[in-house]
């Protein structure tokens, strides 16, 4: 298994070591150790799950602290476009976004941590999402950004006639303007 460092301290891209043969294949997607190894210490607690059409873009998500979640994405049929914020303030990489996509096909996962705002768009014909939270889900904490962020440009790469978004996400106001309690720390 291995662990990628982005230019975003603590977010991480994980590439399992992956076996294959005439029968299929077969891989960790998770152990405990490797993280430990790794000087990753969380406890997952829950486990989300869904499937998603071409076009739907879900996001940007996140919970206000204390409530905050650290995620493991993967993703278990078809591609998605993985796209995050940070939002701790100081932090070096304040305010920009990151995004990489993720499938089946790649089996890359990404190690999201508390203080990022999370969404992806499906890029396949259909998606199965699945990510593991160290804290449970929390509605009154949670918050977002919008997805179309004039600050954030972030590209999709969903044509904008093709774009599904729910009625909420459509709410959500700009980075400049999103309630945060974050605060970046070493």
């Amino acid at each position: 298994m291995a662990f990628i460092k982005t230019d975003f301290p603590g977010l991480i891209i994980i590439e399992p070591t992956v076996f294959k043969d005439s029968r299929g294949y077969f891989f960790e997607s998770y152990n405990e150790n490797s993280f430990l190894a790794e000087g990753i210490n969380i406890k997952f607690v829950q486990d989300n799950q869904s499937k998603s059409s071409f076009g739907v873009i879900r996001g940007l998500h996140y919970q206000l602290a204390p409530y905050a979640q650290t995620k493991l994405i993967r993703v278990l049929s078809g591609t998605i476009l993985d796209v995050v914020v940070d939002i701790r303030k100081d932090s070096p990489m304040y305010g920009r976004s990151f995004s990489l996509e993720l499938s089946a096909e790649n089996n890359k996962q990404l190690l999201i941590p508390k203080g990022f705002a999370h969404g992806f768009s499906v890029l396949s014909e259909t998606a199965e999402v699945i990510y593991k939270c160290d804290a449970f889900y929390h509605k009154e904490s949670e918050a977002g950004i919008s997805y179309n962020d004039a600050v954030l440009q972030i590209d999709w790469k969903i044509p904008a006639d093709k774009a599904i978004i729910s009625d909420k996400d459509q709410q959500h106001p700009s980075v400049l303007n999103c309630k945060n309690n974050f605060v970046f720390e070493q």
